[in-house]
């Protein structure tokens, strides 16, 4: 353990969704000075100010930590080490409009969210200098405002480079976050985000489950389609692959990429179902619970932007993002696509 672990360290995490609250909780349990932040309307329901934290089974306590609506004031007071985001990405924007006008100040932040494009534009309001690229691959869920379970321990992977880096990766480990440091934060966040588009978008169509969507040919075809097409668009940009903590993605990828489909289903898929465990995925939790815009623009749709770019025909990713951005909008009813995969694979074959 380095030195930093011995000194205090000052943290203010916006969002306490699932994993705000377990990094930033699991941080506070070990004496980190934690501030959340967090809309108004939500904060009344936190629970006498206690965050509950299952862990291994271990019920563990957290009060010691300050939640408030007000950037401003959580950041008017001592000095603040570092800014934890751990939104969503399709609320990154109105977030980075809580800081204007504190742009000088204000500390480098912790970039966890799921995509490639987030970091871009905390640079753009805050400068590169103040950006660290993070990836979170533990599986985490959350009952109600500062109850989380720990389902699955992977780890953190922090981009490395910035002079917190060590700091933040001693501290999580000390926290039992099991971090990672990681030089290139585009071979990171672009490895992760592969392991977001696995039986995500085409759970949430189909209302289908991810053993659902893995043991059927042709959702176990789109998924590897989709893939293929992230995978080339990584080549282009001379993206690499990389493991992540807990996540062997680059054999992964690698299987997925090269084996037919059939053989490839029955090596893979039945394990990755297993692994995945009975939680539904984000889009289809988001989809079901009535929210009007999908993270699967800045996933699905990053693979196509970035296609695009490069000059890689992505017609999976397109449509996928296409036809569950209307679902989210309501242009197109949940019943639409449910447990048709055929309709879904007719539908994006015209896409082509």
């Amino acid at each position: 353990m380095s030195k930093y672990t011995h000194k205090s360290i000052s943290v203010i995490c916006f969002g306490m969704g699932a994993i705000g609250t377990y990094i930033g909780g699991s941080l506070a349990a070990q004496g980190a000075k934690v501030t959340f932040i967090e809309k108004k309307e939500f904060i009344k329901d936190a629970d006498a100010k206690e965050i509950h934290l299952n862990i291994g089974g271990n019920e563990i306590s957290v009060r010691n930590f300050e939640i408030t609506s007000d950037v401003r004031q959580a950041t008017s007071g001592e000095q603040i080490d570092v800014a934890l985001l751990a939104v969503k990405s399709n609320d990154t924007a109105s977030v980075l409009e809580l800081l204007t006008g504190l742009e000088e100040d204000f500390p480098p932040v912790l970039c966890l969210q799921n995509g490639v494009d987030n970091e871009g534009l905390i640079a753009r309001k805050l400068g590169e200098e103040k950006v660290i690229g993070g990836s979170i691959t533990s599986a985490v869920g959350r009952s109600g405002l500062g109850n989380i379970r720990l389902e699955k321990l992977r780890g953190v992977g922090i981009e490395t480079g910035h002079p917190i880096s060590q700091t933040l990766i001693d501290w999580f480990n000390l926290a039992g976050l099991r971090a990672k440091g990681y030089e290139s934060r585009a071979d990171m966040k672009w490895s992760k985000m592969l392991t977001n588009l696995l039986a995500n978008a085409t759970s949430a169509i189909l209302n289908w489950t991810p053993a659902q969507v893995y043991s059927h040919r042709l959702t176990w075809r789109i998924e590897l389609e989709q893939i293929r097409e992230a995978m080339e668009v990584m080549r282009r940009m001379h993206i690499h692959l990389v493991n992540l903590p807990g996540t062997p993605v680059k054999p992964l990828m690698i299987l997925l990429n090269s084996l037919p489909s059939n053989l490839s289903r029955t090596l893979i898929g039945a394990p990755l179902a297993k692994g995945r465990g009975a939680k539904m995925p984000s889009f289809h939790i988001d989809l079901y619970s009535g929210k009007t815009t999908s993270e699967v623009t800045f996933l699905n749709g990053a693979v196509s932007r970035y296609a695009s770019k490069v000059g890689v025909p992505s017609p999976v990713n397109d449509g996928l993002c296409q036809l569950l951005e209307q679902m989210a909008s309501g242009e197109v009813s949940k019943e639409e696509f449910a447990n048709q995969p055929e309709k879904l694979d007719q539908w994006l074959k015209r896409i082509k």
